[in-house]
């Protein structure tokens, strides 16, 4: 027996039990919606039993258990009515709110007060142990898998227990058996968890008295659409009204009276290294998605970045490629340009910070703080390396966090607990130029006393701080818990802004109070009438991105000292926060260089556009995500390539092939205007999410639109009417017409992820530029008559073998990947790997070496062994490197083992 199924899927978790509980070997294959494999439309799992399928998970988790007589027909005459209670009843309230959480940030509460009233009323029977009272039967299997996302969110397991204590107890007694706990080992827990499969469950009505026995049945939806939404769909498929024309921007793009004028900013990168995954995604991507939706809502948008070039990291870089401060800067700001170019990002100005607007400006906001009395003075202890001959900014000092004791806290953050720190307190300092142990000087300097501007910002976060994301409201409360302490803004340095105070000549401005400013600065780069735009509150709103690690300068530092100057500044209404990407099984670093980095990802041969949607598919919105190359290669050969690829490409070369190159003619039954509706649906859905930056919610939608293509031509099979009469012949034109116009709509939506692959779309379909608006309704882009251009295909299948070998190439450091290192980026500076790094190391090899063992023990799947072999030697090159052993050893001692 075979098994296809998506990650997270409920249904395929019964199916999986119902194999573990008869002891019968099961083939579990990962596939994506619409695999042609599968051969069914947006319905996963699939259960292959010879030359049968199953995808009802009842019928299927019956066949199984009955294959091993662990259930009989009198058993199922005993509960015939539970079952059709649980497929009818239980089951669709279940899928329901698995829906619901996958498309809205919070779903439907009513859903879950529903739940816990059918579960109530066999309290009872949950209270026996069994719902049969006497033994485990595949009801139980069906009813815990259904309650499992709930059961396991920690924001409703609670409420759970206590509406529903016999069933708390129930499901935590099955979860102890071992035919339960080993099939969810590895499966997502809660809402969040398992929502990403919802689309994939089949759907029934609730109370239906027996599951839907076809596959046909099976295309009833919980949420049918409505005699309205199809008048709407009618009367908007041929609306003109729908067709609003967004006008070129005039440049310097400025805020315009009664439009909604939005100012983008993404956290600036430092210039001293080249950015990694992880930091494209949660910042200039990100940002970059969102601007490109408003422009193409017809906002009136500017998007401004740049490189953050001032302080240490610059001077010290400088010193390791022996070139002078400016020099490194003018590389890297270069660097950045090149690597943020091959991502298609539209800054409206790229800048950077060691410019004269930089100087006057920052000056000026500090003059303002200073006559305003928001500004002190203070003496202060600071680290000073005597082998280095300098004092050590903050970034530049390490040693153990004195809140947490985590070994290897910066100067100014830790890490591991996110809490801002001072250099002096670390305990057991060391410089991270030289490792020697830094000594104390004291130095005076200025500080931005927050405790003045306290209750103002405390009342502006407060309203401000509504519709950010949950990780920068919570970061930027916590900080405000323990009362603000005045801040330095100063150093002893030669790299920086100069400090315009008598007194203070041999210093500059700390980078923290500096670079923010660099927003502004850049947009006086940008235009001259930069204060429209940044003294200019009530008509514009001011959306910020960047990883949470950047929350609380942007939150509480930043916001402070434009509050303290006095004067009416462009405040952050929308903080979009990011949490971390992962790299495989560590964490993206640039000091220590691990992961995939920009000019990396431009010498793989992959398009740009195929980095842009998985970092998009994967981006770390609510919680850590991790990028792996597998799955980089899944999610291109199954959502990209099978699903939007394969439909655009089936549209455009039926069209050139079948009615030369022309648009038919369309009369639309009333299937296509359900289907149309369902579009509208998704369009609504796209939108909805969009405006609130949930850029990987949204980007699901598209593929969904792309599915319902899918559907329309594979359910009409176009390529058979055509060979008929001349009525066939002319419902073949209505499916192709309406199918290239939904590949002119998918051409628009995918703007925002994939500008590029939109483009070439658009040339292919040789679409005038006035479609280049998002509407509210799917319409008619391209009329009858309209001749498209050449088709082809949009996307190249990922092979294992390319993956396998970047996988190779792009493991361990940056630094030691030798030949494989650019020219243009300059070596990252090997750190000394740390005994915490090492004991961790080790006891993942020894934790994967258990998990091989046990995999061999129990004759496991080949392939399921062979990956994690792989993983186990990937982790032990790993612990190699930590331990300063040539990761080549491994090989040669595995040799001489044969």
């Amino acid at each position: 027996m075979r098994l296809f199924t998506n990650s997270n899927n409920i249904n395929s978790l019964k199916i999986q039990i119902a194999a573990q509980i008869s002891n019968q070997p099961l083939e579990v294959i990962g596939v994506a919606p619409n695999d042609p494999r599968v051969g069914l439309k947006s319905i996963l799992p699939v259960l292959e039993v010879g030359e049968a399928r199953l995808f009802l998970p009842t019928p299927a988790a019956l066949y199984i258990l009955q294959q091993r007589n662990q259930i009989s027909q009198n058993d199922l005459s005993c509960y015939e009515a539970l079952l059709e209670w649980e497929s009818g009843v239980l089951y669709p309230l279940c899928q329901a709110l698995l829906l619901s959480a996958s498309q809205n940030k919070n779903p439907d509460p009513s859903l879950k007060i529903q739940i816990y009233s059918v579960l109530s009323a066999l309290a009872d029977s949950f209270g026996k142990g069994f719902l049969n009272g006497k033994s485990l039967s595949v009801l139980d299997v069906l009813v815990w898998c259904d309650i499992y996302p709930l059961a396991t969110d920690r924001n409703i397991r609670k409420e759970l227990e206590e509406k529903c204590p016999s069933v708390a107890a129930w499901f935590d007694k099955l979860l102890a058996e071992k035919s339960f706990s080993v099939c969810v080992e590895k499966f997502g827990r809660g809402l969040d968890g398992c929502k990403v499969a919802a689309g994939s469950l089949v759907a029934f009505h609730k109370s239906t008295s027996k599951p839907a026995q076809t596959v046909e049945d099976a295309k009833a939806k919980e949420n049918p659409i409505s005699d309205k939404e199809l008048a709407a769909a009618k009367a908007g498929w041929t609306n003109p009204a729908n067709k609003k024309k967004s006008a070129p921007a005039k440049r310097p793009v400025l805020p315009q009276p009664g439009k909604r004028n939005i100012l983008i900013t993404s956290a600036l990168p430092y210039v001293n290294n080249v950015p990694h995954l992880g930091n494209i995604v949660g910042c200039v991507l990100s940002a970059d998605i969102f601007a490109r939706f408003a422009r193409l809502r017809g906002y009136n948008t500017l998007f401004i970045c740049g490189t953050d070039e001032y302080g240490t990291s610059t001077e010290t870089k400088a010193v390791e490629e022996g070139l002078t401060p400016r020099q490194i800067c003018d590389k890297y700001n270069a660097l950045h340009s090149q690597i943020y170019d091959w991502f298609d990002i539209s800054f409206d100005q790229f800048g950077r910070t060691t410019t004269d607007h930089q100087t006057k400006i920052s000056q000026e906001i500090f003059w303002e703080l200073h006559k305003s009395g928001h500004t002190s003075e203070d003496s202060v202890d600071q680290l000073h390396c005597q082998n280095c001959d300098r004092f050590l900014a903050d970034r530049f000092v390490e040693g153990q966090c004195p809140l947490c004791s985590y070994d290897d806290a910066r100067g100014d953050q830790c890490d591991a607990c996110g809490k801002l720190i001072n250099a002096v307190d670390l305990k057991s300092p060391r410089c991270k130029l030289c490792s020697q142990s830094p000594t104390i000087r004291t130095s005076k300097h200025l500080f931005i006393d927050l405790p003045k501007v306290e209750a103002k910002l405390n009342s502006w976060l407060e309203k401000s701080s509504e519709k950010w994301t949950n990780n920068a409201r919570v970061i930027a409360k916590s900080w405000l818990k323990g009362g603000l302490q005045p801040r330095c803004i100063t150093r002893d340095l030669k790299w920086g802004t100069p400090v315009p105070l008598e007194g203070y000549e041999s210093k500059v401005f700390y980078v923290w109070f500096d670079a923010p400013i660099g927003y502004i600065s850049i947009t006086a780069q940008y235009t001259e009438h930069w204060q429209l735009w940044w003294k200019n509150p009530d008509n514009v709103e001011y959306w910020q991105f960047m990883a949470k690690d950047n929350v609380p300068f942007h939150s509480v530092v930043f916001p402070s000292t434009l509050i303290g100057t006095g004067s009416s500044w462009t405040m952050v209404n929308r903080l979009m926060s990011t949490e971390y990407l992962n790299y495989e099984d560590a964490k993206f670093s640039k000091s220590r260089g691990i992961g995939v980095f920009g000019n990396d990802a431009k010498e793989t041969g992959i398009p740009a556009d195929v980095w842009r949607f998985y970092l998009m598919y994967t981006r770390p919105e609510n919680q850590d995500s991790t990028f792996k190359w597998e799955d980089l290669m899944l999610k291109n050969n199954s959502e990209l390539l099978a699903n939007l690829g394969n439909f655009v490409n089936r549209a455009t070369k039926f069209t050139k092939d079948n009615f030369n190159y022309t648009v038919p003619e369309m009369n639309l039954n009333e299937d296509d205007y359900e289907m149309i509706a369902y579009v509208n649906r998704e369009i609504e859905n796209y939108t909805t999410l969009l405006e609130d930056a949930r850029e990987r919610e949204a980007i699901s939608t598209v593929f969904n639109i792309s599915r319902l293509g899918n559907q329309l031509m594979q359910h009409n099979t176009p390529w058979k009417l055509v060979k008929g009469d001349a009525k066939d012949k002319a419902r073949a034109g209505t499916v192709v017409g309406v199918s290239v116009n939904l590949s002119c709509l998918l051409s628009v939506l995918i703007q925002p992820y994939m500008p590029g692959l939109s483009r070439e779309l658009q040339k292919q379909l040789a679409a005038p530029q006035t479609v280049n608006h998002i509407p509210d309704q799917f319409s008619i882009l391209l009329p009858p008559g309209h001749r498209i251009g050449e088709p082809s295909p949009l996307i190249a299948e990922i092979k294992p073998a390319l993956v396998n070998e970047l996988k190779s190439r792009y493991a361990g450091k940056q630094s030691s990947r030798g030949g494989d290192q650019p020219k243009s980026a300059a070596p990252a500076a090997a750190p000394v790997p740390t005994s915490a790094d090492a004991a961790t190391l080790e006891k993942l090899v020894v934790d994967q070496g258990n998990t091989v063992r046990e995999l061999k023990a129990a004759k496991g799947d080949k392939d399921e062994i062979a990956a994690a072999v792989a993983k186990l030697l990937e982790l032990k090159k790993q612990l190699c490197v930590a331990q300063g052993v040539d990761p080549s050893t491994l090989v040669k001692s595995g040799k001489k083992k044969k």
